[in-house]
């Protein structure tokens, strides 16, 4: 079973995050097959749109905490670069992928999109949501700083909002969310096909050219010195999850239980 299901189908290809057992968390290899997905993308001239889902009910949980684990069983040596925050960083990388596609991207949130699951929703140009979705980053709530996402968030929703997501860890349904600003339309779950077919088809009446420049003008005004955020970002996530504030926070995540520093 492929961890991201690729359907072409015109000018339009759909990639569905498609490992339902983890709620599509992003795993290494996931996040690999997201990357290939979009260096392949970017040099298709045919291609106009990218819709972005995930199967079984969820869009995605986040980061894989068994992968999260490994890393933070492996010895450091003395000057040698943490694993984890090589890892962050590729997410990092993979999510700025995301927004400098030529293609404009849709994100189909029918379900709960959490930590970096949130961060690929905020890489989308448009954001369609069922009645049922679910958006957090919890990472502060886990001890854990939410590294990577936290330019894309703060693109996303500027600087007031982005606080109020970043800084509480809150879950916003998808009406919440759509006066947050995180998603752009709410619809019934079997309302969903078509409101993503009438979004297309409003796209589809600009030159796609046009749209590809007027996407690299944004992100030119946006992303000036972002590598370096990212890679700044990176370190602190490694540092914030080897602490004990994350292991604590992790242990009562696991065990449904509340927080040593809980009020």
């Amino acid at each position: 079973m492929a961890l991201l299901d690729v359907v072409r189908q015109g000018a339009t290809e759909t990639w569905t995050l498609n490992d339902p057992a983890t709620r599509n968390a992003l795993s290494e290899a996931l996040v690999r097959d997201l990357q290939a997905a979009c260096e392949r993308a970017a040099q298709d001239s045919s291609l106009r749109f990218v819709v972005l889902a995930g199967a079984g009910g969820a869009f995605c949980a986040g980061g894989s905490l068994g992968g999260f684990a490994e890393a933070i069983g492996q010895a450091l040596s003395p000057g040698t670069p943490d694993p984890l925050a090589a890892m962050n960083r590729r997410f990092g990388a993979l999510l700025q992928s995301l927004c400098d596609l030529p293609q404009v991207l849709v994100a189909v949130v029918n379900g709960s999109a959490m930590g970096g699951g949130l961060g690929l929703v905020c890489c989308a140009d448009f954001v369609l949501a069922g009645y049922r979705a679910v958006l957090a980053a919890p990472e502060v709530t886990l001890g854990v700083v939410p590294a990577q996402i936290a330019p894309f968030v703060l693109r996303r929703l500027g600087d007031r909002a982005a606080r109020q997501c970043l800084l509480t860890g809150r879950k916003w349904t998808a009406w919440e969310a759509l006066q947050l600003g995180l998603v752009d339309e709410v619809h019934a779950a079997d309302e969903l096909p078509a409101a993503l077919q009438a979004v297309l088809a409003r796209l589809g009446q600009a030159g796609p050219r046009a749209l590809a420049a007027t996407k690299e003008l944004l992100a030119a005004s946006q992303g000036q010195g972002l590598p370096d955020v990212l890679d700044q970002a990176a370190v602190l996530f490694a540092g914030s999850l080897r602490g004990a504030e994350a292991a604590e926070g992790l242990r009562a995540f696991s065990s449904k239980a509340t927080p040593g520093w809980g009020l």
